[in-house]
């Protein structure tokens, strides 16, 4: 899968599932204190990337996972491993 390709649907689930404004998807942006996401919200991510592509994301694997940006790449490093 296209690294392109996997951020769009990250993008797409973050609108349609975590109900983010497509304003706000930017990079750069901070999980917490741009996007607003909270611990509810990211078991609702577990869950969607486990069913959208197909692996088990842990909690001690993203703890430095603050970023949007930050997510994309652990995301696509997961998919696509070096």
């Amino acid at each position: 899968m296209q690294n392109d390709e996997i951020i769009r649907k990250i993008n797409q689930f973050l609108i349609d599932e975590i109900e983010i404004d497509e304003t706000q998807i930017k990079p750069t942006a901070s999980l917490k204190k741009d996007l607003g996401i909270d611990s509810l919200d990211f078991v609702d991510l577990f869950v969607i990337v486990e069913k959208k592509f197909g692996f088990k994301m842990k909690a001690e694997e993203i703890a430095e996972v603050t970023t949007l940006d930050d997510f994309y790449t652990y995301v696509i490093n997961r998919i696509n491993p070096n």
